[in-house]
């Protein structure tokens, strides 16, 4: 494989043009302050798709020109197109790597990779989350201390409607006591997804930079290994469980 890892930072961009507290600590969106730091790392193309772009700026030529995708959704996942969805879904089989960043977890392309609903509990009281790291030989904990505190966030709680991760990275306790399985990954045909769980909205979380070494070190884990493997996914009706996963 090439050195150079290819990255979509995919983002909705509805809240940012819609909230002006949102506006105020992303004014040039999410997906550029994820794109501006994954730029400065060594060895990653890294270009930016939004909701508002023609195919969701997914079209088979940017998917295809696609190593890794990170996608950042929240209040419009609803308006992502199931044809666009399975075709990320389908290039994840292929060997694409996918990174679903926060509320991500409820993404289309995430709950048909996952089969699953993917609900959470939540709570927004800019409260301290406590990222621990309990897989410290793990890549994508690279250079991360033990643990990763952040002083306002939005709780998400157990229990998280996911399949039980392959890999569990980081564990998330919170000031109300909750947990939160909040850095996992997972197989899926040739590819590997990785769910992070900080990243809300209106916290400026993407300007840690100890947030950005996680997703930067999770790139380069769920990076392909090898030549995709094509018709990972050849033409047939979907499963009841995608069906499921899709609505």
């Amino acid at each position: 494989m090439a050195d150079t890892i290819r990255v979509t930072v995919w983002n909705e961009f509805v809240h940012e043009k819609k909230h002006e507290a949102v506006q105020k600590v992303y004014p040039n969106g999410i997906h550029n302050v994820i794109a501006e730091s994954l730029q400065k790392q060594p060895g990653l193309e890294v270009r930016t798709a939004t909701l508002d772009q023609p195919e969701h700026g997914l079209t088979d030529e940017v998917l295809q020109a696609t190593d890794v995708m990170v996608w950042w959704g929240h209040m419009a996942h609803d308006q992502v197109s199931d044809a666009v969805a399975q075709k990320v879904q389908k290039r994840v089989l292929e060997g694409m790597g996918f990174i679903a960043l926060h509320s991500g977890h409820y993404s289309k392309p995430f709950r048909l990779l996952m089969g699953t609903a993917c609900t959470v509990n939540w709570r927004e009281v800019a409260e301290r989350e406590i990222l621990w790291v309990c897989h410290p030989g793990h890549p994508i904990a690279e250079g991360i201390d033990p643990c990763l505190v952040l002083e306002h966030t939005e709780m998400y709680g157990e229990p998280f409607g996911i399949p039980v991760p392959d890999e569990q990275v980081f564990i998330s306790s919170f000031a109300g006591g909750e947990v939160f399985r909040s850095g996992n990954v997972w197989h899926r045909g040739a590819g590997k997804v990785f769910y992070f769980r900080p990243g809300h909205e209106t916290y400026p979380i993407f300007y840690n930079e100890s947030v950005m070494r996680v997703i930067a070190n999770g790139v380069r884990y769920v990076r392909p290994t090898h030549p995709p493997i094509k018709d990972a996914m050849p033409n047939r009706k979907m499963g009841w469980w995608e069906e499921q996963a899709s609505r």
